[in-house]
């Protein structure tokens, strides 16, 4: 496996990500292209990183970085879930007081 390989298949995955995010309008679907853009990112990076440095040092830096991420998303999903049980509704455009 090469570095293009890799960089095409994290571009592949921030794409489908990206795309996820903007199309849909249910706020647990945006979180999870959110997701897929990040991890599409940390791919990219975990690429560069093991072709211009081949040490395993740098896998700590990425479970870190997962960790963070995980622990990010399931306050995102308790919000969520929050949201649907407050107003019945899960819709991105419900959620607009939530930027006060």
């Amino acid at each position: 496996m090469t570095l293009e390989t890799v960089l095409l298949v994290a571009a592949a995955l921030f794409c489908v990500g990206l795309y996820g995010a903007i199309s849909q309008q249910v706020v647990v679907m945006v979180m999870m292209g959110l997701e897929l853009m990040i991890n599409g990112v940390i791919l990219a990076a975990a690429g560069f990183w093991w072709f211009l440095t081949p040490v395993p040092d740098g896998q700590v830096l990425l479970l870190v970085v997962i960790t963070a991420m995980t622990v990010e998303m399931a306050m995102g999903f308790g919000v969520a879930t929050l949201l649907h049980r407050s107003r019945e509704s899960d819709m991105t455009d419900m959620a607009t007081d939530l930027s006060r």
